[in-house]
C-alpha cells in the first residue's frame, strides 16, 4: 500500500511567511518590456535572496518549525543537494547556531562547494547524481539523529518556497508565473500560494523532464538526468508533494532544449546584465522559443530563481 502523500495548503504558506519573517529578503520585482507580445511582464529577482537562490525560504521554515516543535537536535541538520539547497540549509543552520552536514554529488559545481564550506558546513561528495547524495544523507541522519532536510519534498520546505508566491501577489496583479522545475519544491509552494489567483507554468529541460513525465504517468517516475542545467535541475524524479500540488492546481509543464536554455541565459545577461544559472534561464527560454505563448493581455512574472554559477561561460 502506497504511503499517503503529505499535502500543503495556502494556510501552510501563510504560516511559513510569518515564521521566516525577518530572516529572508523580500526580493525585487522588475518590470520589463515584454519578451513576447503580452500585457505586462516582470522578472522576480529571487537570485538576490540569501545564498543566491529561493532555497533559503524553505530551509529557514523547515529548521524553525522543527525548533518550535522540539524536533531540532543538537546534532544539527543533514541535507543533500546539487548545491543550492545545501547552501540554504547551511546558511539557515549557521544563523540558528546549529551544525550542518551537506552531501553533494561529485558533479556539484566548485563554486557551490566552496561556498558551502565558507558557510561552515561539512561537505561530503558522493555519487554522480542528486539521488545518490540524498540516499547517503538519509543514512547519515538516521545514524546521527540529525534533522534530515530534503531539498524539495518536505511540507515545511515546499511551504517556505511558496512565500515567494505570496510576495508576488503583494507586488503586482499577475495572471501567470513561469518558473523552472527540478524536484518541484518551488513549483509546489508557489502554485499553492497562487491557487485560485494565478496559474503556474513549470518549465524544465527536455533532458530532465520530471514534471512532464510525472503528469503523463499520473505519479512521479524516474528520469535520466543530463544536460546543461543538471547541476541545479538534476533531480531524478519529481517530489510527491509537487506532483500532488501540480495535479490539484493544474500546473502546465513545458519543455525547452539545452540550446534554448544557453541562449536564454545569454539574453538575460545581454539585456539586463543579470547572470543566472542555466536552470533558472529555462523559464525565459520557454517564452523565447514559443514553448509558452501568453495571451496579448496576459500579465506574466518570470522567476529568476538562482544565480550560483560561473559567469565565465556566458
Amino acid at each position: 500500500m502506497r504511503e499517503e502523500v503529505p499535502m500543503i495548503a495556502r494556510p501552510d504558506v501563510e504560516a511559513a511567511a510569518a515564521r521566516i519573517a525577518g530572516r529572508v529578503r523580500r526580493t525585487p520585482l522588475l518590470e520589463i518590456d515584454p519578451l513576447v507580445p503580452a500585457g505586462r511582464m516582470w522578472l522576480k529577482l529571487e537570485y538576490t535572496q540569501h545564498t543566491g537562490s529561493f532555497k533559503a525560504r524553505g530551509a529557514f521554515n523547515h529548521i524553525l518549525a522543527a525548533r518550535a516543535e522540539g524536533r531540532l537536535p543538537d546534532a544539527g541538520v543533514v541535507a543533500a543537494s546539487g548545491g543550492n539547497a545545501g547552501l540554504a540549509f547551511a546558511y539557515a543552520a549557521a544563523q540558528e547556531g546549529v551544525p550542518a552536514e551537506v552531501f553533494v554529488p561529485e558533479t556539484a559545481p566548485r563554486v557551490k562547494v566552496d561556498r558551502l564550506r565558507a558557510l561552515g558546513a561539512t561537505v561530503v561528495r558522493t555519487g554522480t547524481r542528486y539521488a545518490q547524495a540524498a540516499e547517503a544523507s538519509r543514512k547519515r541522519a538516521a545514524d546521527t539523529g540529525a534533522l534530515f532536510c530534503h531539498a524539495y519534498d518536505q511540507p515545511e520546505v515546499c511551504a517556505g518556497q511558496g512565500t515567494l508566491g505570496l510576495e508576488l501577489l503583494d507586488q503586482a496583479e499577475i495572471d501567470t508565473v513561469l518558473l523552472a522545475v527540478g524536484g518541484g519544491g518551488l513549483m509546489a509552494g508557489v502554485a499553492t500560494a497562487l491557487e485560485g489567483r494565478a496559474r503556474v507554468v513549470g518549465v524544465e529541460p527536455e533532458t530532465v523532464p520530471t514534471l512532464e513525465r510525472a503528469m503523463a504517468a499520473g505519479r512521479p517516475v524516474d528520469v535520466e538526468v543530463s544536460g546543461v542545467a543538471a547541476d541545479s535541475l538534476g533531480a531524478t524524479r519529481l517530489g510527491d508533494i509537487a506532483h500532488a500540488v501540480a495535479s490539484r492546481t493544474d500546473v502546465r509543464p513545458v519543455l525547452v532544449s539545452d540550446d534554448a536554455i544557453v541562449e536564454a541565459r545569454r539574453t538575460i545577461w545581454d539585456e539586463y546584465r543579470i547572470v543566472v544559472e542555466h536552470g533558472t534561464a529555462a523559464a525565459v527560454a520557454a517564452l523565447r522559443t514559443g514553448a509558452y505563448r501568453p495571451a496579448r493581455d496576459e500579465r506574466v512574472a518570470i522567476v529568476l530563481c538562482g544565480a550560483n554559477t560561473d559567469p565565465s561561460g556566458l
